[in-house]
């Protein structure tokens, strides 16, 4: 390869690799809002766990969003078999609060707003929930998350365990969009996000290459 096209490809020791991956299944709130609530996820599915765990890579730094449901799907990846270095917690990948409307179901809270939105997230992106949040709101603690996360810890691989909106603002961070676009994604239970933030690209800064969107074996 010519010499000055070589350099001007993005260095690998400055990539620093997510590797966001959903929560497994929480049966006992189903078709209901549960956002910030702390319940149970099933994690019994041995082999969908094997197969996501032998994509991720091992002595990873993992971050898991402090609820119950993505520590117990780490868990279960780990008992997968993956090697990983260290693992913390922390609070900025938690999932939207949806305060007052936490533990209601989606057609119970259309009929309690009679209103015309009918999107693909519980509520307009950039609309705050009664004592709760917004979409928008946790877009930016995930911003928070990932800048220092870059910042930490360049060009390692980060696992991060955590949920929908969570991942859907990492999306979010990465390519852009408009808010309202990005809710449209479908992130799977146990799927895996891949995200690469290339600190310096030559002749073009800071740059992020999406690999995987909600990828399931």
């Amino acid at each position: 390869m010519n010499e000055s096209i070589r350099n001007r490809l993005p260095k690998h020791e400055n990539a620093t690799r997510f590797w966001w991956i959903r929560h497994a299944y929480v049966p006992e709130v189903k078709e209901r809002m549960y956002g910030s609530l702390d319940v149970d996820c099933d994690t019994s599915d041995k082999t969908l766990f094997s197969q996501v765990a032998a994509k991720l890579p091992n002595q990873a730094l993992w971050v898991t969003s402090p609820l119950k449901r993505a520590k117990q799907t780490a868990s279960a990846l780990c008992a997968a078999g993956i090697q990983y270095r260290e693992m913390t917690q922390d609070p900025d990948i938690l999932e939207q609060d949806f305060g007052d409307y936490n533990g209601m179901s989606h057609v119970e809270l259309f009929a309690l707003r009679n209103d015309a939105y009918l999107g693909f997230w519980p509520l307009p992106p950039e609309q705050q929930a009664p004592n709760g949040e917004s979409f928008a709101m946790l877009r930016t603690r995930v911003e928070n998350f990932i800048s220092r996360m870059t910042e930490q810890h360049r060009g390692e691989d980060i696992i991060c365990v955590a949920h929908r909106g969570s991942i859907l603002a990492a999306l979010q961070v990465a390519l852009n969009l408009p808010l309202r676009n990005t809710v449209s994604f479908d992130i799977g239970n146990v799927s895996v996000t891949r995200l690469t933030y290339h600190a310096d690209v030559p002749s073009a800064g800071p740059q992020w290459r999406v690999a995987d969107v909600s990828w399931l074996p």
